[in-house]
């Protein structure tokens, strides 16, 4: 077997191609290290500029300043309940609008009108105070299902997944309809089997919406029990001043231990955690294929 020989042009590509991602990693890796640096770094180091890449002065007082509060777990408790209802409900909802939105207008005459619908509703809302009152008067207010509800139909991840069915060859839904087969039953065998990228993509937005959210808990919940992870680490904040008036020692020495910096690198990285765990399962499908094994001869 003949070895392939490689132009010198094609080498040179290679190795600036691999020069130019290795720099692009570093840029984007580079602040990440930062940050953690910090997070594990003693408030005298960061005040006096000595953290760079590693901590200095190595401590945890920040992680435990943050974790040590029962508000803090019933906060990660909410969020995993928002979470594991939410994201399901969310892509339920996407499914099942995206798939008649799929069809051509033939099939579906309405077709245009609940796109254009949909679009309208991407791009305007009632706002914050219609939003508000209507959540208030179903009754939901300090409930999860506020948390949950409100964004129910994330209509971009509609229209992300209505056009990549869209994509997949109309002939394998003909031939499924000869053998007798109904929509739910070519949607569940035939649609979302060949969607697996489309999907693990929009279910990991919505994982990531549904975690990172903070602005709505503080409306809707008027406890902070009732608060998600990002609420309750928005509203988290050393005040020395309020503990030296309770007097409790021990909070006092922790909250010294700390500052303003360590304090958001900690919360940052906190987080992050259950979306690093999560990310590299998602990653197989986001480099396959959009159409595979879509068509077989």
């Amino acid at each position: 077997m003949n070895k392939i020989k490689v132009s010198p042009a094609r080498k040179l590509f290679c190795v600036l191609n691999g020069i130019l991602i290795t720099g692009i990693m570093l840029i984007c890796l580079v602040p990440i290290l930062n940050v953690l640096a910090q997070s594990f770094s003693s408030s005298h180091a960061i005040v006096s500029n000595q953290v760079k890449l590693l901590p200095v002065e190595f401590t945890t007082s920040a992680y435990s300043y943050v974790m040590k509060n029962a508000e803090f777990w019933q906060a990660v408790w909410v969020s995993f309940q928002r979470v594991l209802i939410g994201v399901p409900l969310n892509m339920i909802l996407t499914v099942l609008a995206a798939y008649p939105l799929s069809k051509s207008s033939r099939v579906f005459p309405a077709r245009k009108y609940y796109s254009a619908y949909f679009i309208f509703l991407m791009i305007f809302n009632g706002g914050l105070i219609p939003t508000y009152y209507v959540v208030s008067r179903l009754q939901l207010i300090d409930t999860i299902w506020a948390l949950i509800l409100p964004c129910g139909v994330p209509i971009f991840n509609v229209i992300l997944v209505m056009n990549f069915f869209r994509g997949i060859p109309e002939s394998l839904e003909e031939s499924a309809m000869l053998e007798g087969a109904s929509q739910w039953k070519i949607l569940w065998n035939i649609y979302l089997p060949l969607s697996k990228p489309s999907i693990a993509t929009v279910t990991l937005f919505s994982l990531i919406n549904h975690w990172n959210s903070w602005f709505d808990g503080l409306i809707y919940s008027n406890f902070t029990d009732n608060y998600p992870l990002q609420s309750y680490l928005q509203t988290l904040v050393v005040d020395i001043q309020s503990l030296m008036e309770t007097g409790d020692t021990e909070q006092i020495v922790a909250a010294l231990s700390v500052n303003d910096t360590n304090l958001k690198a900690a919360q940052i990285f906190i987080s992050i955690i259950p979306l690093m765990l999560i990310y590299p399962f998602c990653q197989k499908y986001f480099t396959t294929g959009l159409t595979l094994g879509s068509v077989k001869e």
